[in-house]
């Protein structure tokens, strides 16, 4: 049975500096990564002779003042932002999550999602380990603590990713040594930045900015990186290997910041690409277009770009004003909570759209409750057409692999085709990014990218669902061979 507990979407960063406190540092990374993460913030840092940990509930400038940063001694640590979906909501699973053994101490982040962590935490529970969570960050902390004792920390964490099945970017620190770990598709993003003194890893490159550090590179899915303690540098080990990557395309068209760079891809650049395929695909000739803020608006600059180069006046414009005091609703934990955040967040500019045909970008329809508020606000503010173009293929299936996807039943694609979802929010028209289009504008393979919530066919073997390769889970049961 798949692990039913919380997920981890999320995001992570480790930093190793040359003589100063990391605690700052990773207090501004994490900054740069909230909109990763709304429920929880959590740093771990190590002077080379102690752990020191503060993990709190809420956003980073609640969770930390200057007396918890000053605590948190040492110039290497980690950081932690995570949002909240089914399962545990409470600090039980707040992060980074630290273990203390007779090997030291550990402290380790994770984004991403296990698909047999209950097979893990069975067969560990099995061999004395408690747990006091129901997340997948602690089997993987319990796994590569036991390995710990065995071996080196290369080793050690080869053997956990031997074990564990899924999609996973990690920031660990074990004493004063930090790394970073991506799981063997690349599904989860992961990059090395430079400082100008030291080393950063974090789920993206816009963390790395706000440090005025340089993007190195994306860590290599299957490989480890490997901090100097003193920042001086890095070693890199490549631990596994696979002949296709899972890369999730969604971090492209919504999850991630739009300055950053994932996979060698400014995100900004390929939602502007988006919104030209989307004008190329399906376009109509309105007289404005306009974004749902934020996420829409690089697609609708594309698009509006690509309509005027084939000869149709489209104008951009800003239709809808955003509450910048109210978090994302695709995050909201219930249904009534994303409702009414939808009516406290835009509100439409009716010059803008009064007695104008309007075409509506927006990034995705995941239940479409959104959707359909947003197009009674454009009508009630006076639109005389409103044409709804989405920058993604119709999300039909849920994601198991770290993004809150809701279930089939809530899903408004799994049950209802594009003539159906028009009805049901309101629109004189509703088109859809084709994956073909996704593929081309991330220049990547179909073969390469992680589709399973589009396509229902995941690339990795989880029960109940298709699977789009060759692809088995690892036996949790089998004893490890020696390296």
């Amino acid at each position: 049975m798949i692990h039913s507990g919380p997920r981890e979407k999320c995001g992570v960063v480790g930093i190793a500096l040359d003589d100063r406190a990391a605690s700052r540092p990773l207090y501004y990374a994490l900054y740069a990564l909230q909109h990763r993460g709304q429920e929880s913030a959590g740093i771990v840092t190590h002077d080379g002779f102690q752990q020191y940990d503060h993990v709190e509930m809420g956003l980073v400038g609640d969770a930390f003042d200057e007396a918890d940063l000053d605590g948190l001694n040492g110039s290497v640590g980690i950081g932690h932002v995570r949002y909240p979906t089914a399962g545990s909501v409470d600090s039980s699973c707040a992060q980074p999550f630290s273990v203390s053994f007779k090997s030291g101490s550990l402290g380790l982040s994770h984004n991403g999602n296990l698909v047999n962590a209950d097979e893990v935490r069975d067969a560990l529970g099995a061999q004395g380990h408690a747990f006091t969570s129901d997340g997948d960050t602690e089997v993987i902390a319990h796994d590569l603590a036991r390995n710990l004792l065995d071996g080196d920390l290369v080793r050690a964490v080869r053997r956990t990713m031997d074990r564990i099945h899924g999609s996973y970017a990690l920031t660990i620190v074990h004493d004063d040594t930090v790394v970073g770990v991506r799981d063997p598709e690349g599904n989860r993003p992961l990059c090395i930045g430079k400082l100008p003194d030291g080393y950063v890893l974090a789920s993206e490159s816009a963390a790395i900015d706000t440090l005025d550090g340089e993007l190195v590179r994306d860590v290599r899915p299957g490989e480890l990186v490997v901090l100097d303690p003193d920042g001086s540098g890095y070693e890199t080990y490549q631990l596994v290997e696979r002949d296709r990557t899972a890369h999730c395309f969604f971090e492209h068209v919504y999850f991630a910041r739009p300055d950053s760079v994932i996979d060698e891809k400014l995100v900004y650049e390929t939602r502007r690409d988006l919104g030209r395929a989307l004008w190329e695909e399906s376009g109509v000739d309105t007289d404005v277009v306009m974004p749902v803020p934020d996420s829409g608006r690089a697609f609708a600059t594309g698009y509006a770009e690509a309509s005027q180069e084939a000869g149709a006046d489209v104008e951009f414009a800003e239709g809808l004003m955003k509450n910048r005091y109210v978090g994302r609703t695709f995050i909201m934990p219930t249904q009534d909570a994303r409702e009414r955040a939808v009516r406290l967040k835009l509100n439409p500019i009716r010059s803008t759209v009064e007695g104008r045909t309007v075409t509506l970008i927006d990034d995705s329809i995941v239940r479409g409750t959104t959707s359909n508020q947003l197009v009674d606000l454009l009508r009630d503010a006076g639109a005389e057409e409103v044409h709804l173009r989405i920058g993604a293929p119709p999300i039909a299936a849920p994601c198991y692999m770290g993004i809150d996807m809701a279930t089939r039943d809530e899903l408004i694609a799994a049950n209802q085709d594009v003539e159906d979802i028009t009805d049901a929010v309101g629109a004189d028209s509703l088109a859809y990014l084709s994956v073909d289009a996704i593929a081309d504008a991330l220049d990547e393979s179909r073969a390469d990218l992680c589709l399973g919530c589009v396509t229902g066919e995941y690339p990795y073997d989880i029960d109940d669902e298709a699977t789009d390769r060759d692809v088995t889970r690892p036996s949790v049961d089998t004893p490890l061979a020696d390296d």
